[in-house]
């Protein structure tokens, strides 16, 4: 068919045939343009619905309720707002989620369908009537999940005390004990690290929390809750520390029925301290709602593949010096452990040979005398003055110099304190490690920069002889092999690093000295990295220049951007994703063409993945898509 218009012959049929064409290609360019942002997808995604033109649809659209309970506050003094000011704070942390949210009251959990609802709040809900308890049980069976604090449900909506039936039924816990306010003013509160709930949080961080609340230790009683931190604390505390620290679980996550819970033993308004408490703090709560709501979290994993933890190995070298030699003979000898041997300077004045052939064994830090200076009109102590320190430090440094032909790589000041004129002593001397003498609260390393030098702060993180020989006066090898094993045990339960301390006057005796090779081959078998301190800061510091970004681009699309702004050359780190469902067919690829794609492996009991970057250099950024389908 055609039809003539002023002289030209146009042909319908050719016309209809090319709009087609064009409609067919427009439909195809669409379609590859999604695909190119979200992945896989299914058909009633992208359709022209009112829910899939809305502007900024979030991923999870399931509606979000946190409890204000009323039979809650029924049970506090008259005129109290500590509910008031506790659910403000749920609400502010809440807000940082991006998650919509509504504030709802008992009789909205009592009568109104929770079925829409995909997560809801508990916060300090100690009191619940029996409907809410019935109806809260079946939500999380259907697959609801409940982010909660406290004493959950362990009273009555009549103010009646109810037990702990619910927190065991649900939650899977044992009530071990509240923490009076009578015994300690505040608690230390350990997490572990490299798990998903805690991505992003160094292993072993502790936060200060308040005890006027009446904080709850816990201990777990079935397979499908999983320990995420605890309180016992083993620098202040006595006990069988694996014991002590099942038993007094602080923060659990786990399932009931298809749905999912998370527990706190504490109010987040309790938890006090620095910026940076306050900065993992968030980052904890953000990871429990990711969690709780099926979304995914990622971190660099703490240590080399495939360590768990890691170790160092510092002897000290201070009175009878001479037994390092049986430290040398019975155990570097034979296999030269990464070690760094820290030494009094007196020893090292009168005994130079000894601590060359210690420099031979491993590298040479010096014990370091701050001196304290009281004041007779405050009575208080404080350190010596900056000269003091600047020229100790010199000398000190000199005299290792002259006895090894090597600077000293670190210091351990006396009884483990230090202040700004030692680190500023330490970055004039080009010395890179300060290594504390005592039990601190920080398990993880520290970077602290003085005139561009990175100085490595480290503690203390486990008893060394001085507790075990000295203060429990062990003299049983077993027994002494047994307390180290703790500790090892209880780091690795962290994921951090174990700092094996050991003293010349003490383990170094003969008579002890094998516990030594003992403890050092059982952190080997226990896929603890044992390294030097050059070693442990050069990942460390490398590990933390990665800079790391992810987002759900779709429910069958996470985007991963990967790169090295700062620092040198970045190789053999393992990025570690909970995907946080259930999924298959995996297929990792990326939208800039030539970049390597990195080998990966995928846990389907844990739902993680494992991206194991082999090479990434200085200025390089790399994105990859991981798609695939859910089960």
């Amino acid at each position: 068919m055609a039809l003539k218009v002023k002289g030209f012959k146009v042909n319908l049929i050719l016309i209809l045939i090319c709009g087609l064409l064009m409609v067919v290609a427009s439909i195809l360019s669409y379609l590859l343009v999604v695909r190119g942002v979200y992945g896989n997808y299914r058909a009633t995604q992208i359709l022209p619905s009112k829910s899939n033109l809305s502007v900024g649809k979030p991923l999870y659209n399931k509606k979000v309720a946190i409890l204000y309970s009323t039979y809650t506050e029924n049970t506090l003094d008259d005129g109290s707002t500590w509910l008031n000011d506790n659910i403000s704070t749920w609400e502010t942390f809440l807000g940082s989620t991006k998650l919509q949210f509504e504030v709802v009251g008992d009789q909205f959990i009592e009568y109104e369908d929770l079925s829409e609802y995909g997560l809801i709040l508990l916060p300090s809900t100690t009191a619940l009537s029996d409907r809410e308890i019935t109806k809260i049980k079946k939500y999380m069976e259907r697959g609801g999940s409940i982010f909660a604090s406290g004493g959950t449900a362990t009273m009555s909506d009549e103010g009646k005390w109810r037990g702990w039936e619910f927190f065991s039924e649900v939650f899977g816990l044992k009530f071990t004990k509240e923490i009076h306010p009578e015994e300690f003013d505040s608690k230390i509160h350990t997490l572990r690290g490299n798990i998903p709930i805690t991505a992003g949080i160094p292993p072993g961080y502790t936060f200060k929390i308040a005890t006027w609340d009446r904080p709850i230790y816990a201990e777990i009683l079935d397979p499908r809750v999983k320990q995420i931190s605890y309180w016992f604390d083993y620098r202040r505390e006595s006990g069988l520390v694996n014991e002590e620290v099942k038993k007094s679980a602080g923060i659990v996550h786990g399932t009931y029925g298809r749905g999912r819970f998370v527990w706190f033993g504490f109010e987040l308004n309790s938890v006090f301290g620095e910026q940076e408490d306050y900065i993992y703090l968030d980052k904890l709560f953000n990871n429990c709602i990711n969690w709780l709501t099926y979304r995914p979290t990622a971190f660099v994993q703490n240590w080399p593949t495939p360590y768990k933890g890691a170790a160092l190995f510092i002897p000290t070298v201070e009175k009878q010096a001479q037994n390092v030699k049986n430290l040398i003979s019975n155990v570097l000898s034979g296999r030269k452990y990464p070690t760094t041997f820290f030494v009094d300077p007196l020893v090292a004045k009168q005994n130079p040979k000894l601590v060359k052939t210690m420099a031979q064994y491993g590298e040479i830090g010096s014990v370091m005398d701050v001196e304290f200076v009281e004041d007779i009109i405050d009575t208080n102590i404080y350190l010596s003055e900056k000269e003091f320190q600047l020229a100790n430090i010199q000398a000190v440094n000199n005299q290792m110099i002259s006895a090894t032909g090597k600077n000293m790589i670190a210091v351990m000041p006396e009884f483990g304190v230090f202040n700004e004129y030692t680190l500023q002593g330490l970055a004039g001397n080009d010395i890179g490690f300060l290594v504390s003498d005592s039990l601190s609260d920080r398990s993880a390393p520290k970077i602290e920069v003085r005139n561009n030098l990175p100085i490595m702060i480290i503690s203390n993180t486990v008893r060394d002889d001085n507790i075990i020989i000295g203060d429990y006066n062990l003299s049983d090898k077993e027994f002494q092999r047994y307390t180290y094993e703790e500790d090892v045990d209880r780091t690795l339960f962290e994921g951090g690093l174990y700092v094996l301390k050991i003293h010349s006057d003490k383990q170094m005796r003969r008579e002890y000295v094998s516990v030594t090779k003992d403890i050092l081959k059982y952190i080997e078998q226990n896929n603890i990295w044992l390294c030097s301190l050059k070693e442990l800061k050069q990942w460390w510091m490398s590990r933390s220049d990665i800079e790391f970004r992810y987002e759900s681009r779709s429910e069958r699309r996470i985007a991963v951007e990967i790169s090295n702004p700062l620092g040198d050359d970045q190789t053999d780190f393992v990025v570690q994703l909970n995907v946080n469902k259930r999924i298959k067919n995996i297929k990792i690829s990326s939208d800039i063409v030539f970049t390597d794609l990195p080998k990966y492996e995928f846990n389907n009991i844990t739902n993680v993945l494992y991206l194991y970057i082999d090479d990434l250099g200085e200025g390089e950024s790399r994105s990859y898509f991981i798609d695939f389908d859910l089960i």
